[in-house]
């Protein structure tokens, strides 16, 4: 009989759970264990992992996301991507289309593959697991999962190693210092090569990445795998790959092993000075010294795993589970985190305990027909119950907590309260935004916020109806709510609504989700590049804002000093205290004496904001701007924010006008990968398109160009890179920089925008 989890664990299902063992059951009692600890805490926080599930698109996510809930029990079934019936990818439009589009959540529970782990309740660990969209369409939702993740499972394909979106899904990572483990799935496919994948993942992603894993013959010779820590083989048969059996190592892959087995042992001993002592005398760690050593080392970002498998065919999933369990961080394996005490500025810290004071993170929201607006938060210290009152301390609302619910994928479960460590949604808060900081009402903290890309692409949207255009705007901002990356707005001339993303397929979902769940028609027009502007010179402006019309009068006036904005200063090194920066702006204030007031300072700074929202070459958005006040003065009866607002706007106008402000353009980073014969086609129709061929290089049987090419010209290249190369080439991209436009490109684009040359 399995040990129980904790006196916690209700009577009536102990009783049920020794009733199911004694009719042989197992599957049923572990499915019975399952629900109750996703429904409250029942194990230490020791045996919590919080992880995500992250690839380039059509690598094997959401494939691999749906073997680990039929293995740990959650669902009965495995839903497969190519039948549109998987578990995590519950939106129409990712079933209709076979990829993910949002971030989904999932609670469930692990015993190692062991039979005598299995077997064993207490031995249970507790996963919450994110698996995130691989399209860097919808690159936001990797990015905030990042944020609240402790480790991170990184997904490849065998046959294409390292894609353009698994370096964009690392960067997050390294950004987040998240540990990670890399997973070469589809070791089963035609023109998998485990070597070449560890090779592109020491090229373009680290050198610190290691095998732990072999796969045991290739494409669809492979039968297992071989596990370098314990030097044991691996196989995976019965229903699903359900049943794993230990052997001994091939005698033909033996030496093999040893060699990489090897190399393992250099990497892990090199962060233990004992170990590396006792190695260079002749002697061998200890598996458990191996694993404990490799443990800390995963954890420090010193050292990230490499290992083999193919989810579709169902080898070497679990194994995955067991790595993320040995190897990846719980979270009392993290430091504090960090913030700020919003009364006195102070950095203060909590600590991941139930004992702290509360603190969440707001990560994600969602749109529920039945709930209504779902919060995805992360708790870092100390617990909720529903019912309770919260403050959100970036906006300094109290809230009351509505429902608490743990989730599984569209599927939600309510609970009472929820602990430290651990990923829940709330339903009722009204405020709440995407990286809005929830904590204890006495012990207010505010957490680092997530910071997101700006859109590239927009397109105008039109109502058919006013039926519609009373829905729309609805619409548009339970949208633009729930995605920090789609923004809305209006063209000041026209009228007309403008929606921007991050590609033509971003806002092709947008636009169906309207229709779908608001029941929104609407005209769309083309696509649009979301250019920029921003200045190349330094350039002074004086203002005075003067206006009597009877009483009181109103003045203001102001000297200011605009230059493009100087790279951001290194962590280690203090802002001064007269320096505001903010992401793409910096104020200066730089008044001395009190010529203008303090009260009057903050309206200048919003002033110059407000008039980089529309630049003076072509219109758009200006960026990139560092703005000093220097000199002004004011009136003892006159003077009024309003009035240094308006003296700042047009001072910063005037002072733009002279400053060489130019247009810039986003620029993709282009990956195609062709077959050899139209290597030449391409580069050519690259070149053409104002972009370039940066390197190439050889993987899986085909030619990889990676190019940097302006968003402008790459508005259908799919298809023109299908007809060229009759359907055998494909293509990827992502946003790499914006860049000045060339002369005649700007002429064309404030022909578009009806500027004439002399304006």
């Amino acid at each position: 009989m399995p040990a129980l989890p904790g006196e916690a664990f209700p009577i009536y299902l102990r009783q049920r759970i020794v009733r199911l063992h004694t009719l042989g059951e197992t599957s049923n009692y572990h499915y019975l264990v399952n629900t109750f600890i996703t429904m409250a805490r029942a194990f230490p926080l020791e045996k919590l992992r919080n992880f995500g599930i992250v690839a380039h698109v059509d690598a094997g996510k959401t494939t691999t996301s749906e073997r680990i809930l039929f293995y740990t029990g959650v669902s009965h079934k495995i839903g497969e991507v190519h039948d549109g019936a998987t578990v995590t990818d519950w939106m129409e439009q990712e079933r209709e289309r076979g990829i993910t589009i949002t971030a989904a959540a999932i609670s469930c529970n692990w015993s190692k593959t062991r039979e005598e782990d299995r077997k064993d309740t207490s031995k249970m660990y507790t996963f919450n697991i994110i698996d995130t969209p691989g399209h860097i369409d919808f690159t936001a939702e990797v990015k905030r999962s990042m944020r609240v993740l402790d480790g991170a499972v990184v997904v490849f394909d065998g046959s294409a190693g390292v894609e353009p979106q698994t370096e964009t899904n690392w960067g997050y990572a390294d950004e987040a210092n998240v540990p990670r483990i890399c997973f070469v799935n589809k070791m089963d496919k035609m023109g998998a090569d485990f070597d070449a994948s560890v090779k592109s993942i020491h090229d373009r992603l680290s050198k610190k990445a290691v095998r732990i894993q072999l796969p045991i013959g290739r494409e669809d010779t492979i039968s297992g795998v071989i596990d370098l820590v314990g030097m044991k083989a691996y196989r995976f048969s019965g229903d699903m790959g359900m049943t794993v059996t230990e052997e001994e190592i091939p005698a033909d892959m033996l030496e093999e092993a040893k060699k990489w087995r090897g190399e393992l042992i250099e990497q892990v001993v090199a962060h233990d000075d004992v170990l590396m002592e006792a190695y260079l005398g002749g002697e061998e760690p200890s598996l458990e010294d191996l694993k404990k050593t490799l443990r800390k080392a995963v954890i420090a970002n010193a050292i990230f795993p490499i290992m083999a498998g193919t989810s579709l065919r169902n080898i070497g999933v679990q194994l995955v589970l067991d790595a993320v369990v040995d190897y990846l961080p719980s979270p009392i394996d993290l430091p504090p985190v960090k913030g700020i005490d919003p009364k006195t500025e102070a950095e203060i810290e909590r600590k991941p305990s139930d004992e702290e004071p509360f603190a969440a993170l707001a990560f994600k929201l969602q749109d529920d027909k039945f709930v209504g607006q779902l919060a995805f938060f992360r708790v870092y210290s100390g617990s909720v119950k529903a019912g309770s009152y919260i403050v959100n301390s970036s906006t300094g609302n109290k809230e009351r907590v509505g429902r608490i619910v743990r989730l599984l994928a569209d599927k939600r479960t309510e609970i009472e309260e929820v602990f430290a460590g651990e990923i829940a949604a709330m339903v009722g808060l009204k405020e709440v935004k995407t990286s809005h900081t929830l904590c204890d009402v006495d012990k207010p903290i505010i957490l680092e916020q997530i910071t997101f890309p700006e859109p590239v692409v927009a397109v105008r949207v039109e109502p058919k109806t006013k039926n519609d255009q009373e829905k729309m705007g609805v619409a548009l901002k339970r949208l633009s709510d729930e995605d920090p990356t789609f923004k809305v707005s209006t063209d000041e001339e026209t009228l007309e609504t403008i929606i921007a993303g991050m590609g033509e397929l971003h806002l092709e979902i947008i636009v169906d989700r309207m229709k779908r769940e608001f029941g929104v028609e609407a005209n769309i027009g083309q696509p649009q590049v979301a250019y920029r502007e921003t200045i190349q010179g330094e350039a002074e402006a004086e203002y005075k804002y003067i206006k009597q019309s009877g009483g009181r009068g109103q003045y203001g006036h102001v000297k200011i000093r605009i230059k493009p904005l100087p790279p951001a200063p290194a962590e280690d090194e203090k802002v001064a205290k007269n320096v505001t920066r903010e992401d793409h702006f910096e104020f200066i204030n730089n008044i001395k004496g009190g010529v203008i007031p303090g009260e009057y300072i903050p309206a200048v700074m919003k002033g110059a904001k407000e008039a980089m929202t529309r630049g003076f070459v072509a219109g758009y958005k200006m960026e990139d701007v560092s703005v000093e006040l220097f000199d002004g003065s004011y009136h003892d009866v006159d003077s009024s924010e309003i009035a240094f607002k308006l003296a700042a706007i047009n001072a910063f106008k005037e002072a733009a006008k002279r400053a060489n402000a130019v247009i810039l353009e986003p620029i993709m980073k282009v990956e195609v990968r062709t077959p050899d014969e139209y290597m030449g086609d391409i580069n050519g129709n690259i070149s053409s398109k104002r972009g370039q061929v940066e390197g190439t290089e050889e993987m899986g049987g085909k030619t990889i160009i990676h190019a940097k090419v302006p968003l402008s010209e790459m508005f259908g290249y799919t298809n023109t890179l299908r007809s060229m190369t009759q359907g055998r080439a494909s293509m990827t991209m992502e946003f790499d920089h914006y860049e000045v436009v060339p002369p005649n490109v700007a002429m064309e684009i404030k022909k578009v925008r009806g500027v004439k040359d002399e304006d």
